[in-house]
């Protein structure tokens, strides 16, 4: 397992050491010591989820405020995805700031989003199974987001915008603006 550092503290990159021969692959996905020691985090995760989604597909912005706020290891099982994490912790040096990554199947590269960012990802191939580890339980009540396509972060998905496939609460999540007055 190799860790990188990303532009944003405390959010990493994991590249895994993938064992191949004739019948396949094998890699551990997940060491808690060994991320531990590579990052300085300790991180107990509670949860995990995955979702299948078709081409075009955007979930996010997303998080959990306050003392649900999660940490989350992401990865794609199958196809291809653009994950995007948005620090939105108040006092950081990279508050208001993205970073993006493509993770796929084959890449195996996982994706450490700490707690006070917003997530999202848009589904690159033409379907996509997302997985990912939570060190909180999700709860509805606290859950906030920021609209994918809000003029002052200005985030590239990848996609263009006539092809973007979105839920109903995802279309009126709220503006970076209006969070930061939300916030003080």
């Amino acid at each position: 397992m190799k860790i990188e550092a990303t532009p944003l503290k405390d959010c990493f990159i994991i590249h895994d050491t993938v064992h191949g021969d004739a019948r396949g692959y094998f890699f551990e996905s997940y060491h808690q010591k060994q991320f531990a020691e590579a990052t300085g985090l300790q991180i107990n995760f509670v949860q995990d989820n995955q979702s299948r989604s078709q081409k075009g597909v955007l979930r996010g912005l997303h998080m959990q405020s306050g003392d649900a706020a999660q940490s989350k290891l992401v990865r794609v099982l199958e196809g291809a995805v653009l994950d995007v994490a948005l620090d939105l912790r108040v006092g950081s040096p990279t508050f208001g700031q993205h970073y993006s990554i493509e993770l796929t199947a084959d890449n195996h590269k996982q994706f450490f989003v700490p707690k006070g960012f917003a997530h999202g990802f848009v589904v690159l191939s033409e379907a996509a199974t997302f997985f990912y580890k939570c060190d909180e339980f999700y709860q509805p009540d606290k859950e906030v987001g920021i609209i994918y396509n809000d003029v002052d972060l200005n985030i590239d998905w990848k996609v263009p915008t006539s092809e973007l496939l979105l839920s109903a609460k995802d279309k009126v999540l709220q503006s970076f603006a209006t969070y930061k007055k939300s916030i003080g």
